[in-house]
This record gives C-alpha cells, sequence and structure tokens, in this order.
C-alpha cells in the first residue's frame, strides 16, 4: 500500500492515474437503448399471455363457490401490478439511453462549434 502516491494506471482507467474514469460511446447507448426497447415489446406482448385465462378461471372458480377463486384474482392482480412496473422500467431505461444519445451529439456539436471559433481567433491573433 502506497500512501504517498495513486496507483499507476493499469490500462482500466479510474485509479487517478490520468485514464477517463468513464467512457460511454453512442453505439454503447444506442445498442442498450436499443435492447431495452426489444425487452418492453416481448414482455408487452408474452408477459400478458396468461392474464385473461387467470381472470376467467379466477371468476369460475369464485362463481363456483371455491374458497381459491379469490386466492387466484390476488395473483392476477399481484402479476399485473408487476408487470406494469416492469414496462414501466423498460420504457424508462429506453427513453433515458435515447435521450442521453441525443443530448451527446448536441454536446459534441456545441463543442466543436466554440473549437472552431477558437481556433479562428488563434489564427486571426497569429
Amino acid at each position: 500500500m502506497r500512501i504517498n502516491g495513486i496507483p499507476a494506471d493499469d490500462g482500466r482507467g479510474g485509479g487517478g492515474g490520468g485514464g477517463k474514469d468513464l467512457v460511454v460511446s453512442r453505439d454503447d447507448l444506442g445498442a442498450i437503448g436499443n435492447d431495452a426497447f426489444d425487452l418492453l415489446g416481448r414482455l408487452a406482448k408474452e408477459g400478458d399471455i396468461a392474464r385473461p385465462a387467470t381472470f376467467d378461471a379466477a371468476t369460475a372458480l369464485t362463481n363456483g363457490n371455491f374458497v381459491c377463486g379469490a386466492a387466484v384474482l390476488k395473483v392476477h392482480d399481484f402479476w399485473q401490478t408487476h408487470l406494469r412496473t416492469l414496462l414501466d422500467a423498460c420504457a424508462q431505461i429506453s427513453n433515458h439511453l435515447d435521450y442521453s444519445k441525443a443530448q451527446h451529439d448536441k454536446n459534441e456539436a456545441k463543442i466543436e462549434g466554440e473549437l472552431t471559433r477558437i481556433s479562428q481567433l488563434t489564427e486571426y491573433m497569429n
């Protein structure tokens, strides 16, 4: 352990060795956003397959005076609540990554524009 210095950069970044701590490319954001969007679509379709049959079973059991009808309905409602939560989370991830990608593009264009003006000013002063 060295107390009077920082660890050497091992090529993985971080550690204060001059490496970048956070690097995310637009391609990475796009790929993750696409995965989240695909998951959202699949989950919306496949996560709801058993809902109608479960509700029908709960109704039939309740109408047949079976006590378990109420329990099956609770399972149905519990699943629906959690499915909506998962769908919302996937949508938020997808939307946030799309926003982050677009914002990164805007920031990049702004920085490039500012650097162009600075370089023109430097040329003028020389």
